[in-house]
């Protein structure tokens, strides 16, 4: 049991949950702006690269675990947050976009464990919109955190507000999708 809570996919996953406060610290520096915005970009983009090298990890070195695997979650959703309400407080994100994505992480977590607790789980496993919410949330993040131009040709800010709203749109989109998955296994529960 001990052993589960420090393997390296797992060391891994506690990094991303460790890096949020670092990310967030960032911004109460005496840096000047251009600084603190690359700084959390690189810190952002290096963290959320261990989310894809935990995984192959816990299957290369045969380290999975039902720990492992409530855990990463986890820790991207919080990662994901911490850093909306950090570009919130910098004017990067609109507080409707920010509210839509936590409010949804919340209510998709809190649906996942009710089913999980009434043995029907399935329904409501990842599915390809969740996948593509997340990915476009894990590009638009760094480009609003650099704020800037980027090769002297892409405005990360531009970018960045298109592909988060695009992730607002796929995050109540899945929302929905997960909720009519879930509502005949909860009917058929109440009976």
């Amino acid at each position: 049991m001990r052993g589960m809570f420090f393997t390296i996919p797992t060391l891994l996953t506690w990094a991303r949950i460790a890096a949020i406060p670092l990310i967030i610290g960032v911004y109460y520096l005496g840096w000047t702006e251009p600084t603190k915005n690359l700084v959390a970009t690189a810190m952002f983009v290096l963290f959320a690269l261990t989310d894809w090298l935990d995984g192959w990890l816990a299957r290369k070195l045969n380290q999975t675990s039902a720990f492992g695997a409530f855990l990463d979650p986890v820790a991207d959703k919080f990662l994901v947050c911490a850093c909306l309400l950090v570009l919130l407080e910098q004017g990067r994100v609109d507080a409707i976009v920010a509210l839509v994505i936590v409010g949804r992480e919340i209510a998709i977590s809190a649906l996942r464990e009710w089913m999980a607790q009434i043995g029907a789980s399935r329904s409501v496993a990842v599915h390809m919109l969740g996948k593509l919410k997340t990915t476009s949330q894990m590009v638009a993040i760094p480009f609003l955190l650099y704020d800037g131009v980027l090769f002297g040709v892409v405005d990360t800010r531009w970018w960045g507000t298109v592909l988060v709203w695009v992730s607002a749109v796929l995050t109540i989109w899945s929302m929905v999708y997960y909720l009519r998955k879930a509502i005949p296994e909860i009917r058929a529960k109440a009976r």
